[in-house]
């Protein structure tokens, strides 16, 4: 009997791992680029976005570099840009990643990846992102507001949250049909702090810092958070970019009529 019993446990040691990895929902890949303004943050994010993999039950792949641009993305759900702006990608491998959108891919851009340099040389990802860049302040404490309740990466943020990040600066949309899931209070901070030599103003009373859109047959999910490195331990952080991740993979938790 217990040689017997002896078999089914190494039987089933056996097939765990098998197991596991089928109550995977969906797989994701996160392309982290270190770069001049944001290496540091990697560190600190990696281990989490591991632990939010295996909390939600994600296959997740972490890549350093833009090595999986060059392969098959059809099997992932989302794509996340993490602080990868578009100019990282060569041309090959922008035309893959517009083939996987135009396929139903999904997408999340975090803060550094809204930035393109330079403007105007990948249109379509200007238009994937949906807002260009204009400039920041320094980095200031503020009071974002809740704008759509009924998204994912709200569902675990109160209506008015203090935080502190750059606050990026947008020029007008260059796509149609933004939704505006954050906006920060410009009231709250002082827009014109900028460095020497600089000027910022401002976007006045509607200054949007997260969106989402459908494009080109894929979902994009887009945040301007995520600056300092502090930020990816925070909880609530978290809980906005898997909201995010989540909806971009799935379509699931809003409106289907929305």
């Amino acid at each position: 009997m217990t040689r017997r019993l002896l078999t089914l446990l190494l039987c089933l040691a056996t097939l765990l791992p098998c197991i596991a990895r089928a109550q995977d929902q969906f797989k994701v890949l996160v392309v982290a680029i270190p770069n001049r303004y944001h290496h540091d943050y990697t560190v600190v994010a990696k281990p989490q976005f591991e632990r939010m993999a295996q909390r939600h039950g994600v296959d997740l792949t972490w890549s350093w570099n833009s090595a999986p641009f060059d392969g098959d993305l059809s099997p992932y759900a989302a794509i996340v840009l993490l602080n990868t702006p578009g100019d990282e990608l060569k041309a090959a491998q922008r035309a893959n990643f517009e083939t996987y959108v135009r396929k139903g891919g999904g997408v999340v851009a975090a803060h550094r990846a809204l930035i393109f340099n330079p403007p105007g040389e990948w249109p379509w990802f200007e238009r994937l992102i949906g807002r260009t860049f204009r400039i920041h302040p320094m980095v200031q404490t503020a009071t974002v507001r809740v704008e759509d309740a009924s998204f994912p990466a709200t569902f675990g943020l109160p209506a008015r949250w203090i935080w502190t990040d750059e606050w990026y600066e947008f020029n007008a949309p260059v796509t149609r049909g933004l939704r505006t899931v954050l906006s920060v209070d410009e009231t709250t901070y002082d827009p014109t702090r900028i460095w020497p030599g600089q000027t910022a103003k401002g976007m006045g009373a509607h200054h949007p810092v997260a969106w989402y859109h459908r494009y080109d047959g894929g979902r994009v999910f887009v945040t301007a958070l995520g600056h300092t490195p502090a930020l990816y331990d925070d909880p609530l952080y978290l809980e906005h970019l898997y909201g995010g991740i989540w909806w971009a993979a799935t379509g699931k938790g809003i409106d289907a009529a929305r």
